[in-house]
């Protein structure tokens, strides 16, 4: 892997001068962009790119965050062999109509370009094929979503979750069926109570076919993967992709202030954890990360997705 070529894309959107205004997201990505020259990669235009609405950067500009922009420098990002790439994204996340039917609650994740008023957000199924589906071969991808309902905003097979004590959970959507209800059964075994309804919850990480069986008292259904879920779309690509999102699909990720300097809360939490740790496995990462946003009183839970299943004890992120 050392030896591999490195590209990076990082964008940034403030939606400066807008109803919509971040404040953060343009410091994350120079905050990131530090980060990757001490991990190796290169800053020069051939290696890296970077999309942002400030001021210096014309609206014409291909540079600019807008839909178009943003899909072709996604594009450029996987279109060669035997690359290491880096991939981060801070600004608004949203949830749009699913149009091809591979989402049980009929949403999909999606980020938001600068132009979304006009042209619309970016899909999690246009974000699969761009980023996944085209990428080149002996290509590995780390991506790092910081935005509003993004745990499954890339339609990755396998995601992983942890919880307040750290343990990890892993939501498997090509293997979620009898396993996960039979282990979820088990909990409700006696009669039914919210606390154990809450536990089976957090096991399932919301997988609708089942909970429309519990579903009393007014409760609502979570957002959530259901069994076979890109399954049938994504089960056998097998690309090394992993993700690390701000937060689950119907949570939102914070634009914060953090020791006097904005920035997106999930963004801070991982560099921190990377500061604190030179090489740390993927749950290390995983729990760390969780661990900050907890002790800075932020709600949002973080999850890992995988285009394929990993020793998450053992292997190191690869970055």
């Amino acid at each position: 892997m050392a030896n591999m070529r490195k590209k990076s894309l990082l964008i940034g959107i403030n939606y400066t001068g807008s109803a919509h205004a971040l404040s953060g997201c343009h410091s994350d990505i120079d905050n990131i962009a530090e980060f990757l020259n001490y991990r190796g990669y290169s800053n020069d235009h051939r290696s890296r790119i970077i999309l942002a609405d400030i001021p210096d950067v014309p609206t014409q500009s291909p540079y600019f965050p807008t839909g178009h922009n943003i899909l072709a420098a996604m594009d450029w990002l996987v279109s060669e062999p035997n690359c290491t790439l880096f991939l981060h994204y801070s600004g608004h996340g949203g949830q749009i109509r699913d149009t091809d039917g591979n989402r049980s609650t009929g949403l999909d994740d999606s980020i938001v370009p600068i132009d979304f008023e006009e042209r619309g957000q970016i899909s999690s199924t246009l974000l699969h094929e761009h980023l996944v589906t085209r990428m080149a071969p002996g290509c590995t991808l780390f991506i790092v979503l910081d935005c509003c309902h993004s745990g499954s905003a890339v339609e990755l097979p396998f995601v992983y979750r942890s919880d307040a004590d750290g343990q990890i959970n892993l939501m498997d959507n090509l293997k979620a069926g009898a396993v996960l209800v039979g282990e979820a059964s088990e909990l409700i075994q006696g009669g039914f109570s919210y606390n154990k309804i809450g536990e089976a919850r957090e096991l399932l990480a919301g997988a609708t076919s089942f909970f429309r069986g519990l579903k009393h008292m007014g409760e609502q259904e979570d957002e959530g993967l259901e069994q076979g879920e890109f399954a049938g779309q994504y089960g056998s690509e097998q690309k090394v992709v992993t993700m690390f999102s701000g937060c689950q699909d119907d949570q939102t990720s914070a634009d914060a202030r953090i020791q006097g300097k904005s920035t997106g809360a999930m963004t801070w939490a991982f560099l921190e954890t990377m500061k604190r740790e030179e090489s740390p496995t993927y749950v290390q990462t995983l729990q760390i990360t969780r661990q900050l946003l907890d002790q800075s009183n932020y709600s949002q839970i973080p999850q890992l997705s995988c285009g394929v299943e990993l020793d998450l004890e053992q292997t190191p992120l690869i970055i």
